[in-house]
């Protein structure tokens, strides 16, 4: 049996190797038009930083190794140029002769992954210009910025890519400027959480400017749709890849319109002799049980070795994606799985949220942290639709968690009621994953009711009836503009300062006391209070951005981080 697989990183590779290890007798071929195979894209942006301090690190195996190792022929500058699915050849254009061969095939695996997308933009010709998706590609901005001295670097969109990219320049040293035409980066995080992100790129001197687009370059200075004008020595395009499925559709097999391969549960295109795996798929949404686009690396492999056990005749138990990743940014390490609060809305979902902020290990420990935990959670069923998690601690590690949890169709109460592992220097006894589980069925129980950090400012303009239960300390270093202060100790006593004819709002610096107070008050009668969920540290962080960007005016007297 011979084989022939497009493509030799992550999803080729993958397949390449586990064929191997299934079938000794096979013969193996792996097609790579560019000049490495097998090398770690994930690690890319390291490289500007200096956190990879060599482009040969980045190489994690060669064709002489694949050879020796594996007994898999690899060619690398081997462009596949056709596919003839009636002859089942591969006509293969070797890129250092130009000379164009057939390859013959029993069964073809693609995995031609994604190209980056650069939009026809005027002038963009004339720009230093550049991509991060291959070894090659950050090996020329590595030069490039090192050799012309750049000092100013444009990145041009604020997905993963443009984030890791602009974050490891600055640490680098670099001025930064990050374009993103929508409102926020990063929309695997909802725009609540995002802004702690966004903070956080404030503080490091990246200058990130959202809602606007690029309309022309002029060189590598940046003209935006607002009229601003951005300069620079260097752009980096970060705005999203494309499938490269034209060679794939030209021999016409099925793809959405998109341009990603339909593919059924064992990774097979619409020819039975041709799997295809990757970023260049269609693959199941295991909460939403609908098709999706996936461009992460985890399921690449997975994807590749359910691929070649399907080839091997072996069963394959396909059960979908969830779509679990994770960024650093600076000093956060951010998470997130499953669906946002915005694709529960675009799917029509009922959910709701809870959003903790306890601390990641025992605050006596050195370097606990606040984690903010968000959960998102389907009503009235309690089923997990997804989470975010922000902090200096280690949030991909609750993530995780919770990961587990709705690939098992499990639900809050399973959150409640996980045994984690806990010691002091690693987390608290009440995980915050237990934490938001608790929370959650509290609010599906109807113990209590909550608003939500991005509703206070509304609230604070309406002139809504906001306590605030922390000490008087805490509240004269900063507190909402319009806020009582009531502390929880003195609560009880003062219950006749609180109006019973409106609600009334409660808040505290984490929402832990505050969700006290409100229960103790539903105890002493009162039917329309609200726990504000994230407390004041999260007011802050929700505030803090767009306050000091749009010149609005805040509605806390200080903030408090």
């Amino acid at each position: 049996m011979k084989y022939v697989i497009i493509g030799g990183n992550t999803g080729g590779a993958g397949a390449a190797a586990r064929l191997r290890r299934l079938d000794e007798q096979a013969r193996i071929v792996m097609l790579e038009k560019g000049g490495h195979v097998s090398y770690s894209n994930c690690s890319l942006p390291y490289r500007l930083s200096g956190t990879v301090d060599q482009t040969e690190k980045l190489v994690l195996n060669t064709p002489e190794a694949l050879r020796d190792s594996y007994n898999i022929e690899t060619r690398t500058a081997s462009e596949a140029v056709a596919i003839d699915r009636q002859a089942k050849q591969v006509q293969v254009k070797d890129l250092a002769t130009g000379k164009v061969y057939a390859e013959s095939y029993d069964k073809l695996v693609l995995a031609p992954g994604a190209n980056a997308v650069v939009p026809r933009i005027p002038g963009i010709a004339e720009a230093s210009l550049f991509t991060v998706k291959t070894v090659d590609d950050v090996a020329r901005l590595h030069s490039f910025l090192q050799q012309q001295s750049a000092r100013r670097v444009s990145v041009i969109g604020g997905g993963f890519i443009g984030i890791e990219v602009a974050v490891n320049l600055r640490e680098a040293g670099y001025e930064v400027a990050v374009i993103e035409a929508m409102p926020q980066i990063l929309r695997t995080y909802d725009y609540d959480m995002v802004q702690i992100l966004h903070k956080e790129m404030l503080d490091h001197g990246v200058e990130l400017v959202l809602g606007d687009s690029v309309v022309a370059f002029h060189g590598s200075d940046v003209e935006l749709k607002s009229g601003r004008a951005v300069p620079g020595d260097a752009v980096v395009m970060a705005v999203g890849v494309r499938p490269d499925t034209a060679l794939a559709v030209q021999a016409g097999l099925a793809a959405n319109q998109r341009g990603a391969l339909l593919v059924d549960a064992n990774y097979q295109t619409s020819d039975p002799d041709i799997y295809a795996v990757g970023d260049a798929v269609e693959v199941f949404n295991a909460i939403t049980h609908k098709p999706m686009m996936l461009q992460l690396a985890g399921p690449a492999q997975k994807q590749a070795r359910q691929a070649a056990d399907h080839l091997m005749g072996r069963p394959v138990r396909n059960t979908g994606y969830i779509g679990s990743s994770c960024i650093r940014v600076f000093d956060y390490n951010a998470a997130s799985t499953g669906l946002t609060e915005a694709q529960c809305q675009q799917e029509g979902l009922a959910y709701e949220t809870s959003y903790v902020l306890p601390k990641d290990r025992v605050s006596l420990m050195p370097g606990s942290c606040p984690m903010h935990f968000k959960l998102i959670f389907e009503k009235p069923t309690g089923r997990v639709l997804g989470a975010q998690a922000i902090s200096k601690g280690d949030a991909p590690k609750r993530v995780d968690v919770v990961a587990a949890v709705i690939k098992f169709g499990g639900t809050v109460d399973d959150l409640r009621d996980l045994e984690l592992c806990y010691a002091p220097p690693f987390s608290t006894a009440k995980d915050p994953v237990n934490y938001a589980g608790l929370v959650a069925c509290n609010l599906l129980d109807g113990a209590f009711r909550q608003v939500h950090v991005d509703q206070v400012r509304g609230l604070v303009e309406s002139g809504a009836c906001i306590i605030d239960v922390r000490p008087a300390a805490a509240y004269a270093q900063g507190h909402i503009t319009t806020a009582v202060n009531i502390p929880l100790a003195q609560l009880r006593g003062r219950l006749d300062e609180l109006p019973k004819d409106r609600p009334v709002y409660i808040h505290c610096q984490i929402g832990q006391s505050s969700y006290n107070a409100v229960m103790a008050l539903q105890g002493h009668g009162f039917s329309n209070v609200y726990n504000v969920a994230g407390g004041f540290l999260g007011i802050c962080y929700n505030e803090y951005f767009n306050d000091q960007t749009q010149h609005r005016q805040p509605i806390v007297t200080g903030y408090c981080f």
